[in-house]
């Protein structure tokens, strides 16, 4: 069994009246791709609220590599290399494709763009970027201003910027939201080849990219995990059936849910 990245032990937050995560448990091992799923209003943009520390928790723990990060702000479990990329996209559109990542490169080097740095450190800063933009499958696209890609490569390079902070653990929030069949299927490709590189713990609707990619899945009810296995487990748990998937268990296509 590998080594659990990420343990989430009882997490609970309320808002008023409102239980929006009740005693959640997850455990993501290393390497591997974890997805949370269930129906609207189950709980899960709040369950990544709480683990990537943009919510704090009312009661439970987070423990990120053996380290408890349950009251730590989100910065600084994102220089632990617990990092998130966001369901709206969020990149510079008036920046290029490499300046965007370069950026992001920057940032987690702790270093700035300033006029007296020196030329060395720029083309190895750009260098590191423009790997990072190939590995995304943006090679191609180097200069063009991010605003001008289109909507499925502006995710891609999202995960890109994610991927150039070097992460432990990538919180990954619906990234294939919007996209048509071809952008689906080029982000299904990238998690797919980043498998057992980066620990991804993924949110998403589409059901049949689900299955495809993760090896294990979290069923999120209520604000209650009602079942953890991996694909076929879940397929086939009559609790799971009745709560979320129905017909979904045998997906044709995308479920089109909101977050």
């Amino acid at each position: 069994m590998s080594t659990a990245v990420l343990k989430v032990d009882k997490l609970v937050k309320r808002f008023g009246g409102l239980t929006a995560t009740d005693h959640a448990c997850v455990s993501v091992g290393q390497g591997e791709i974890h997805a949370l799923i269930g129906p609207n209003g189950a709980g899960k943009t709040t369950l990544i609220h709480q683990i990537s520390g943009a919510l704090h928790s009312d009661s439970g723990s987070i423990h990120f590599c053996g380290q408890d990060v349950t009251t730590l702000p989100m910065h600084e479990r994102a220089l632990l290399g617990l990092v998130r990329s966001y369901q709206i996209t969020s990149i510079f559109g008036r920046l290029s494709v490499l300046d965007n990542i370069a950026l992001a490169v920057q940032a987690v080097e702790g270093s700035s763009f300033r006029f007296w740095t020196s030329s060395r450190s720029d083309k190895e800063r750009y260098a590191k970027a423009q790997a990072v933009a190939e590995r995304v499958g943006l090679g191609q696209h180097l200069h063009r201003l991010a605003n001008a890609l289109s909507h499925g490569e502006q995710r891609q390079l999202e995960v890109g910027l994610a991927l150039a902070t070097r992460p432990k653990l990538l919180l990954l929030d619906e990234p294939m939201a919007g996209m048509g069949p071809d952008e689906s299927e080029r982000m299904v490709g990238l998690l797919q080849s980043l498998r057992g590189e980066t620990t991804i713990l993924l949110v998403e609707h589409d059901m049949d990219a689900v299955f495809r990619l993760a090896d294990t899945i979290s069923v999120l009810v209520f604000g209650k995990v009602i079942a953890c296995g991996d694909a076929q487990h879940i397929k086939d748990n009559p609790e799971v059936k009745r709560a979320y998937l129905g017909d979904e268990a045998h997906p044709t296509g995308p479920a089109q849910e909101a977050a």
